[in-house]
């Protein structure tokens, strides 16, 4: 026999959806929680009002929350019920999960940031390669494991670019690799051949050295680094 507990959530989440009461929001609420505020160090949760109704785009997704008054709503996505929040002490807002088993509890949780914020990723795709990786070894600062700053994922955006013979990109996504991950040869192999491709021989030739000094048996970079050295040495003749 199958259990009805699933159904029986459905059946309240449905009547509790249907239930949202329509708040009125002043112009002044409005534009004081409208916004961006940080769900992690690489992804935000944006804001808005529209006809006056609360919507938020998370994840790339537009979400309705259900209004229970001015100042609280709750998002079935995230099966969470949330209140807008000012720290007293800086008057940085906050939205506040609300705790289940203590509903007064104040949580600071995701910071509202201003209006031109934009975070590591959103940087890296505008090509402002600097200040993503600003905020990439700002992530690996305090945490050098996380998801946001694996050494792959930067490497297969390199290669897509590679691939599409966006050559500059590639290099600026897998040079900004070299600087999050600099014990890795094969970030330095990547780099190398991104210039090798762009028709860069020297820098390809420099990358290609540090990733063998790093992987002496890096068959590659051996072979590039052996073929390039005399060519190297007779233009300098």
């Amino acid at each position: 026999m199958r259990s009805k507990q699933p159904i029986i959530i459905l059946f309240i989440l449905t009547i509790f959806l249907s239930c949202g009461n329509s708040v009125e929001y002043s112009e002044s609420f409005k534009k004081d929680t409208a916004g961006k505020y940080l769900y992690n160090p690489d992804e935000l949760i944006l804001v808005y009002y529209e006809n006056d109704k609360l919507r938020l785009n998370w994840k790339g997704g537009e979400i309705q929350p259900v209004t229970l008054d001015e100042n609280e709503f709750f998002v079935p996505d995230m099966y969470k019920k949330f209140r807008f929040v000012k720290d007293s002490k800086t008057q940085e807002r906050y939205l506040s999960i609300v705790d289940e088993d203590d509903q007064e509890k104040i949580t600071y949780d995701y910071l509202k940031v201003p209006d031109d914020y934009k975070t590591p990723s959103q940087h890296l795709k505008d090509g402002n390669y600097e200040a993503a990786l600003a905020g990439y070894l700002e992530i690996k600062k305090q945490d050098s494991t996380s998801s946001y700053i694996r050494e792959w994922d930067f490497n297969s955006k390199g290669y897509g670019h590679i691939r599409r013979k966006e050559y500059d990109k590639a290099i600026g996504v897998l040079t900004l690799n070299t600087k999050l991950h600099p014990e890795s040869s094969n970030t330095y192999d990547s780099l190398a051949e991104a210039y090798l491709r762009s028709g860069d021989s020297l820098q390809a030739y420099n990358n290609y050295k540090i990733a063998l000094g790093m992987n002496p048996v890096n068959p590659r970079a051996r072979d590039f680094v052996t073929a390039y050295r005399p060519k190297n040495s007779e233009s300098n003749n």
